[in-house]
């Protein structure tokens, strides 16, 4: 055949090109050249659905004229799976290895031993695709990197030199050539690249998109196998056809929330709120006027109280932001799934209020699965008569962010920082978003130094991003803003509460006032459960509503049950902690905001009892309060659900209270029996107690700056402190503190991928590791703190397992039905006991629990809500959640 004579059908392939397959299955499998077109197909139409934003950073980056960048970024993604023309992958396809054959391609066993296609891709196709493309040999060798990385990880140098496969006879690589000219023939993307290479943000930018695109078409549903037609370019137009099709099924659409008319702040904040605002805050009025004329993506940071309405701004900034940006969606990202379940319902308000055609929208943790508005949302998928609606495509594993409007957990985000599978897949879904990270005082220096490497990226990335905070240490915020590329000379003086913007005209800031929360009325009581209880019981006494927050779960159980003795139906009293399952734990988390929450009918008498999941972002609101001591932060979290709302309460409680448990003036606080010492640095805790000593009232806003950075600073101690207790705090504890400070700094950027990198080596010294047990390798994590384990409390019966006493028994040795193992799932229990975590993973996983939707889960089978094995005793308890009972002192561990 001429080669000048471009080939434009799959009858004119040489016979050896067209029968290497893609997808095996039914007679012929799919064609390799028809599966790189389907590919191609999918990435074009995406990028026809993206903004002109996002198709304008991508020709800005690639240096790709912007009318040819879609094309040319189609064309390079579909090349992912040319390495599965080598002999050691045909072979894998008893049918499919017989034709290779049949078209005069041998299979010598030295060839053979290369099987790993993508990383085949790495090895062939950077100098075939120079030379077609006539296109800078770095460039190519980046964007190759990225697009044979769609299995999920990046493959190193050594790997890919151990690719090419040895011994391949000639006719492999001239039918790699052919499908490799053909396929460009078909695509002609016009001119070449004006840049030499690519960073790292773009190879992963690029190989997030081919890893997205490639799920889609690999979908025979949609793109049935075989070839379509034998006209290529007809084929690739009935592929963009399917494309849209599938899109459209998906829930990928162009939809997305746009202010159809200019707006004040009255009116925004009113459609926002789903119904007319009583009044604009002034941190929404600054706010507001602030993004005015934003320039260009931009970072907002909020430094404000609690309850001052830093959620509806961050709507609201979500909607300016994307009228100047044309941003892609919007993800908020919370510190726990509490926190995410109680936004998500907000968020659903404001999307509705705003949504101009049916909008995706994503519930992003391990819980969601058991949210009721996520399952309705699932459920009316893709109803043209919805405004909202929750694609089933967008919740499977990986994928969620890739849905453009989404509220989840902070750390479905970090993962996107991080060398775990198809990590770059998250970093596509949040390009050019609006992200909101709130609470981000609430992590431990591991968690925020992987925050800081995930600002960057953003950047890289064209987001925008809101930073929300109450209670923001000084050195963590200028840390933050370093991240956005914001210096210390450039902030403005500005005392709390605040607003900084940063943009592409330059960093500002207003100040604004606050409305005076309630005076806080501090006391101490002492660390003992009953000291609490006698606090509790006797406030009781004039009615209200009252909540204790303690540090641990078992000593909320501990006092739950010892007021409850003490009680009995004298008050209603309510447990809320992270140890129940997950089902329970949601029924709870519900009845606390109907008890407490602005709606709902609140009790006469009542009293709360929780951890630390009843501190951040819950509406909750109290009459009075009793608190275990925690850092100064956290403290005032707290004392924020103190008086929040506007409502008449009982004549004792007319002023807001707070006792903090081991505030004694006089005794350094018990860190140990407490196990307060085991949840919280000691350094932090006992700074936080010898500052706090002396306070009586607590002016909330004006004392939460003062306070916070009196703490997290060098600060001196009281003049009057007792010599031990100073040696106490500044030499024992300060030494162990800054140790940790520094262990936690370095494990973070050991482990978190830089975008300044250089692609090939930015993963040399990256460890590949699993997200949530799925991938390779040790588990890379969001957060530090012990290992844990997820359990499916199981009870043991006559016949196997079942879930609750009173249902039918199940096999455990047998598969399980799809509901069923849904069900299981909803049970679910996490725990980090690290006697508990190595007994129970040692197990052997029975069949049951190898369902999908039970992966990375373990059963825990009880006999009468019992576990009693090798030294462990558990018991899963209708009120109390699980607890750990005493034996051979296997229990004697903190929280």
């Amino acid at each position: 055949m001429d080669e000048s004579i471009p080939t434009l059908r799959f009858s004119q392939l040489p016979t050896a090109a067209r029968v290497l397959w893609a997808k095996s299955g039914e007679t012929t499998g799919h064609g390799l050249l028809a599966h790189l077109l389907d590919v191609a197909a999918v990435v074009e139409t995406m990028l026809e659905i993206e903004p002109k934003t996002s198709t304008g950073w991508a020709s800005t980056r690639f240096g790709l004229p912007v009318d040819v960048v879609t094309r040319w970024l189609a064309a390079i993604a579909g090349l992912h799976d040319f390495g599965k023309a080598i002999p050691g992958f045909q072979a894998k396809w008893p049918e499919g290895m017989q034709g290779d054959e049949d078209a005069g391609l041998a299979f010598p066993p030295i060839a053979c031993s290369v099987e790993a296609h993508s990383c085949a891709t790495a090895a062939l196709l950077g100098k075939p695709l120079t030379t077609v493309s006539a296109t800078e040999a770095g460039w190519v060798r980046h964007a190759v990197q990225a697009i044979s990385a769609h299995h999920g990880y990046h493959f190193l140098l050594d790997e890919v030199n151990m690719a090419v496969p040895r011994g391949e006879p000639r006719p492999w690589a001239d039918a790699r050539h052919a499908i490799l000219r053909t396929y460009w023939n078909v695509l002609s993307p016009i001119g070449i690249p004006t840049r030499d290479e690519l960073s790292l943000p773009e190879v992963n930018w690029l190989a997030g998109m081919t890893s997205a695109a490639d799920w889609i078409a690999s979908n025979p549903e949609w793109f049935p196998l075989g070839e379509r037609h034998d006209d290529l370019t007809a084929y690739y137009a009935d592929a963009r056809n399917r494309a849209a099709r599938a899109l459209e099924e998906i829930g990928w659409s162009k939809a997305f929330i746009l202010l159809d008319s200019p707006s004040d702040t009255d009116r925004l904040l009113a459609r926002i709120m789903g119904h007319a605002a009583s009044s604009v805050r002034p941190l929404q009025q600054v706010g507001d006027a602030l993004l005015h004329g934003v320039k260009g993506p931009a970072l907002l940071l909020v430094e404000a109280p609690m309850g001052e309405g830093k959620t509806e701004l961050a709507f609201l900034a979500y909607l300016r932001l994307q009228a100047a940006n044309s941003h892609r969606g919007l993800y908020l990202a919370l510190p726990t799934q509490a926190t995410g379940n109680a936004l998500f319902r907000r968020a659903l308000t404001f999307l509705r209020q705003f949504a101009s055609g049916p909008l995706d929208v994503q519930l992003v943790h391990g819980g969601a699965g058991m949210n009721e508005e996520i399952r309705h949302l699932r459920g009316i998928a893709n109803d043209p008569q919805e405004s909202l609606s929750a694609s089933a495509w967008f919740a499977q594993r990986k994928r969620p962010l890739l849905s453009p409007y989404g509220v989840g957990t902070i750390d479905q985000a970090l993962f996107a920082v991080l060398n775990v599978k198809h990590h770059f897949v998250r970093l596509w879904g949040l390009a050019n978003r609006v992200v909101v990270l709130d609470e981000v005082h609430a992590y431990d220096t591991y968690t925020n130094g992987l925050i800081v490497v995930l600002l960057r990226w953003l950047r890289a990335l064209g987001c925008s991003v809101v930073l929300m905070s109450a209670t923001l240490p000084q050195a963590r915020r200028n840390e933050l803003l370093r991240a956005w590329g914001v210096g210390e000379f450039e902030l403005p003086e500005l005392d709390y509460p605040r607003l900084l913007l940063a943009d592409n005209g330059g960093v500002r800031g207003e100040r604004f006032a606050a409305r005076p929360l309630a005076p806080v009325h501090l006391s101490s009581v002492a660390e003992g459960v009953e000291s609490l209880a006698d606090v509790a019981i006797e406030q009781l006494a004039g009615g209200g509503c009252g909540a204790l927050i303690v540090n641990t779960v078992d000593r909320a159980q501990r006092l739950y049950l010892h007021l409850r003795d003490r009680l009995g139906d004298a008050a209603d009293l309510q447990l809320f902690h992270a140890r129940f399952p997950a089902d329970e734990r949601a029924a709870c988390e519900r009845q606390v905001l109907a008890s407490f929450g602005t709606g709902g009918e609140r009790p006469a008498r009542a009293l709360l009892i929780a951890t630390q999941v009843a501190e951040q972002s819950l509406d909750i609101d109290f009459d009075f309060m009793l608190s275990d001591l925690a850092p100064v932060d956290l403290l005032l979290q707290r004392a924020g659900r103190l008086h929040r709302h506007e409502r008449c309460r009982p004549a004792r409680h007319r002023q807001a209270r707070l006792w903090v448990a081991g505030l004694n003036r006089e005794v350094l606080p018990e860190l140990k029996d407490t196990a307060w010492g085991y949840v919280y640095d000691a350094y932090i805790l006992l700074r936080t107690w010898a500052l706090l000593r002396d306070e009586a009232v607590l002016d909330l806003p004006g004392d939460i700056d003062r306070l916070v950075q009196a703490v997290y600073s060098d600060a001196p101690l009281p003049d009057d402190l007792e010599a031990a207790a100073r040696e106490r705090i500044e030499v024992g504890s300060y030494g162990e503190y800054l140790a940790k400070v520094k262990n936690e700094r370095l494990a973070a950027q050991h482990i978190a991928i830089d975008p300044t990198e250089e692609p090939q080596s930015a993963y040399l010294h990256r460890p590949r590791g699993n997200e949530e047990g799925e991938g390779t390798g040790l588990e890379n994590r969001t957060r530090l703190g012990r290992e844990s384990i997820t359990l499916i409390p199981l009870e043991v019966v006559d016949g196997g397992w079942c879930l609750r006493r009173d249902e039918e028994p199940f096999s455990p040795d047998q598969p399980l039905p799809d509901g069923l193992a849904r069900r299981l799932h909803d049970r679910q229990l996490k725990v980090s006991r690290t006697w508990l975590v190595k007994r129970l993973k040692c197990a052997v996983v029975p069949l049951a629990f190898q369902h999908p939707a039970l992966r990375n889960c373990y059963p825990l089978p009880l006999q009468q809500g019992r576990y009693a094995q090798d030294g462990v005793h558990l018991r899963l308890d209708d009120k109390l959640g699980l607890v750990y009972e005493p034996a051979d002192g296997a229990n004697k561990e903190g929280a």
